[in-house]
């Protein structure tokens, strides 16, 4: 059941960071029952989910949390990008993870009552659902046995941070780039960077300068074309093996 829109109500300023949000009516069960979180939910439990959340439009900049907010919701991407940040004392950025349709995100404070541990921001226009922590936590309460959904899921975060940290000690700068366009990319040969060139070094780890100077050598050797931020993968396999 997907529920047309109504008209979106004047923008208002995110609490924490004075980014604009709109907010848009109307959550459908649908597009809740497809998040794996709730996948375990009857009818009933998903109207009132869905009855409590509300959708947000988001342009690309726009800031929805930062880092060591005190949070009450988490969030599923209905369409567009946004980018879990990291920031340094020295003021540098890392991003540790990108969320795009489908992906849910900021829910860790829902199980250990802690603050945001990351900034979250659009990279590009999206909308996302945002889901308030008090009925999810009513539902565990009353149901335990769906606690196994949140188990499954934090065990798949445990995974992808295991991976990241393999990446940093057994891959070079060169490799973890390769990595990374390969993982924008997906299955499509020609694709553009959802980030800036700073966004993109940050989620490699490294310089701007030396993420710039591996897609150069990428270019130099006919793996791939570039022009400005569109690509063109000539040579999967060589990439993919420069990426292990």
């Amino acid at each position: 059941m997907i529920e047309v829109l109504a008209a979106a109500e004047p923008p208002r300023l995110c609490p924490s960071t004075a980014q604009m949000v709109y907010r848009l009516a109307m959550v459908g069960i649908e597009q809740l029952r497809s998040v794996a979180l709730f996948q375990d939910l009857d009818d009933v439990a998903l109207t009132d989910l869905a009855r409590r959340s509300e959708r947000r439009q988001l342009q690309r900049g726009d800031v929805l949390f930062t880092e060591n907010d005190e949070p009450d919701e988490l969030f599923v991407v209905l369409s567009g990008r946004l980018a879990m940040v990291n920031r340094s004392i020295d003021g540098r950025e890392s991003v540790v993870a990108l969320m795009e349709k489908g992906d849910l995100f900021g829910e860790m404070p829902l199980f250990d009552g802690r603050d945001r541990s990351t900034d979250g921001r659009s990279l590009e226009p999206s909308e996302v659902i945002a889901i308030p922590y008090e009925p999810i936590r009513r539902l565990y309460d009353e149901r335990p046995t769906l606690l196994w959904r949140a188990v499954e899921l934090l065990a798949g975060r445990l995974r992808v941070v295991d991976g990241v940290l393999a990446d940093s000690v057994f891959l070079d700068v060169t490799g973890r780039t390769a990595k990374r366009l390969l993982e924008i990319a997906g299955d499509a040969d020609d694709f553009s960077l959802p980030v800036t060139q700073e966004e993109l070094a940050g989620m490699v780890g490294a310089s701007r300068e030396r993420v710039n100077k591996a897609i150069a050598s990428f270019v130099k050797l006919g793996w791939i074309e570039q022009r400005d931020r569109r690509y063109h993968i000539v040579n999967r396999d060589q990439l993919e093996l420069r990426s292990r």
